[in-house]
């Protein structure tokens, strides 16, 4: 099962990410965006699925009313097997979050 988890148990579905690839396609990143996130606390965000975890500390909040109203984070990926492995991952998410394109 593919997750995405800023508190470990706690599955979050980001409202939105970003794809940005070097012209070369040696380096990209994906940045995602959680508005009203269920997590409460977190260390970064951890992206699990069958292959095993990536994860990033490169996270952005915002708060409201002691509560996060919303979370930004960005995964860079270093190399096109980096890049690959996430397109797999995302496949995975997306498909078991219904997030899947028809």
């Amino acid at each position: 099962m593919a997750s995405i988890e800023f508190t470990p148990g706690t599955t979050e579905v980001p409202s939105n990410v970003r794809l940005k690839r070097s012209k070369t396609g040696n380096r990209g990143a994906a940045v995602f965006e959680f508005e009203e996130p269920v997590a409460q606390e977190f260390l970064g965000m951890t992206m699990t699925d069958e292959e095993g975890e990536m994860m990033t500390r490169e996270v952005r909040v915002k708060f409201a009313d002691g509560k996060f109203k919303y979370i930004e984070a960005i995964y860079e990926m270093k190399s096109p097997e980096e890049w690959d492995r996430f397109m797999r991952f995302m496949e995975r998410f997306s498909v078991e979050n219904n997030l899947a394109k028809k």
